[in-house]
């Protein structure tokens, strides 16, 4: 596509042809997915030019000042197996550096603003293994430091060059505090991560934060916050160079943020809305009164099988998906989890054999190099809702449960090979992982299972099945 109105570099004095939207939405965690999903969906509705996002990176301002530079433009690329299309994308109307806590009070505590979402991924949420808040983290520790020193006994932020909170749910927290000294009313917030029941994780970590700093802000946070839970999918790999110069040659401009995503898109949601939102559902977005069965078949059948090929096809040589999927005997595994996984979903209204046939399709689609090295990332936590809740479930109905296991032996057997060789672990168990893999082998494997899943450690029988399955990612491990 070829668009001569676009100037030759997206910029915010030129390449906005109609009035920004007016920020109603605050979103935190500006990445990749947010860009092709919710970001796409609100640009989508058919009120979408009535909701503009202001958007808030997490650990680094890199993306917000690329996209401010842009007045928050950038290009979607859809990429099909037949070729690509390209979409200029006007929804993000403000993009602010996470650390800007300041703005976010001020946009969140604005009576326009009624949703907040999040895509700040599993690890950020500091959740203990029983789903509460980890008041141990030392970041909510800190935290929690913080916000009692900023917050009075009304929940004012008492303002000036105090020290902000550090973690998304401290950040929020805080902003929630300015809405609710403005008097500023309800709002929804919308957890757009892959975690089971994201909508009771998000208010313990929220809520729960809440209440430990100031039990009255933690009362009107519960009286006035509604957590809408969401089942989110689409693949989106990380940007490269190839990309930014295709939209440079396609597009006629220049865009140094452009997000490549894959044609499908699906978004389910549930719960309350006090304030509005838009209308999300003439975009495709379907909302249900109950989730949890939708976010299982996600997490357990998409992610769960990129878990499975990010630890096992690293390890058989493999750098993608559409790799790693090629390979039969990764494809075996795969299909063997899956069968696993849907003997425990209902049989009735989440049409999984149709799922599954385009998960295959998806995953296939060689012309998005979605990486493995990015999926291994955070392991832990993924595994512990992936992996685990598939093998207790077949263990309970009197089956094997070997092929969520293998996940978990793909998972040791990565670690041992990464510690073995030097490479970097990208997780927040980090420090328990190293101190695991200083054992003594089969030792490990138990401190490392430990990590996900204590019971599960404890269990010999398991344990034996898991140094068993182990053999099979042999000679690496």
């Amino acid at each position: 596509m070829t668009n001569t109105r676009i100037p030759q570099a997206l910029n915010r004095d030129t390449a906005r042809t109609a009035p920004a939207a007016p920020v109603r939405i605050v979103h935190l965690g500006l990445g990749a997915f947010h860009r092709a999903h919710q970001a796409w969906y609100t640009q989508r509705a058919s009120d979408g030019n009535q909701w503009g996002i202001a958007a808030f990176t997490g650990r680094r301002p890199d993306v917000a000042l690329a996209l401010d530079a842009q007045d928050g433009l950038y290009t979607l690329i859809e990429r099909g197996g037949e070729g690509d299309t390209f979409e200029l994308m006007t929804s993000i109307v403000e993009a602010h550096d996470g650390a800007d806590v300041a703005a976010l009070e001020r946009l969140v505590a604005a009576p326009s603003t009624a949703i907040v979402t999040l895509t700040i991924t599993e690890a950020a949420y500091n959740l203990a293994a029983d789903g509460t808040l980890d008041v141990s983290n030392p970041l909510v520790q800190a935290d929690i430091d913080i916000l009692r020193s900023l917050t009075s006994q009304d929940g004012k932020n008492d303002g000036g060059n105090a020290p902000a909170a550090v973690t998304a749910a401290g950040r929020l927290v805080q902003a929630l505090a300015a809405r609710r000294h403005v008097g500023a009313g309800p709002i929804a917030v919308v957890s757009c991560d892959n975690l089971s029941n994201n909508a009771i994780a998000s208010r313990a970590a929220i809520g729960g934060l809440a209440d430990v700093v100031d039990p009255g802000l933690g009362a009107w946070i519960d009286a006035n916050v509604s957590y809408v839970g969401t089942s989110i999918d689409r693949i989106t790999p990380r940007t490269t160079g190839a990309e930014i110069a295709l939209v440079a040659a396609e597009c006629g401009y220049r865009d140094s943020s452009p997000v490549v995503t894959e044609p499908f898109s699906d978004w389910v949601l549930s719960g309350e809305f006090p304030a509005g939102r838009p209308d999300w559902s003439s975009a495709g977005a379907v909302f249900v009164d109950e989730i949890e069965h939708f976010e299982n078949r996600k997490l357990w059948l998409l992610n769960g099988a990129h878990s499975l090929m990010a630890y096992a096809g690293q390890l058989r040589g493999h750098d993608t998906v559409a790799q790693a999927l090629a390979d039969p005997v990764c494809a075996g595994w795969v299909e063997q989890f899956w069968n696993e996984a849907e003997s425990n979903l209902p049989a009735e209204g989440l049409n999984i054999p149709a799922y599954r046939a385009a998960l295959l399709e998806r995953f296939g689609n060689a012309r998005i190099a979605h990486h493995l090295a990015q999926i291994a990332m955070d392991g832990s936590n993924k595994l512990r809702m992936r992996a685990v809740p598939v093998y207790k479930a077949e263990k309970a109905a009197g089956r094997s449960g070997a092929g969520a296991l293998r996940m978990v032996a793909a998972w040791v057997a990565f670690l041992r090979v990464a510690n073995s060789t030097g490479a970097s672990i990208v997780d927040a168990a980090a420090s328990e992982i190293g101190a695991a893999l200083a054992l003594a082998h089969d030792d490990d494997a138990k401190a490392l299972v430990g990590i996900l899943d204590a019971r599960l450690a404890d269990d010999e029988a398991a344990m034996a099945a898991l140094v068993g399955l182990l053999d099979g990612f042999a000679p690496s491990t």
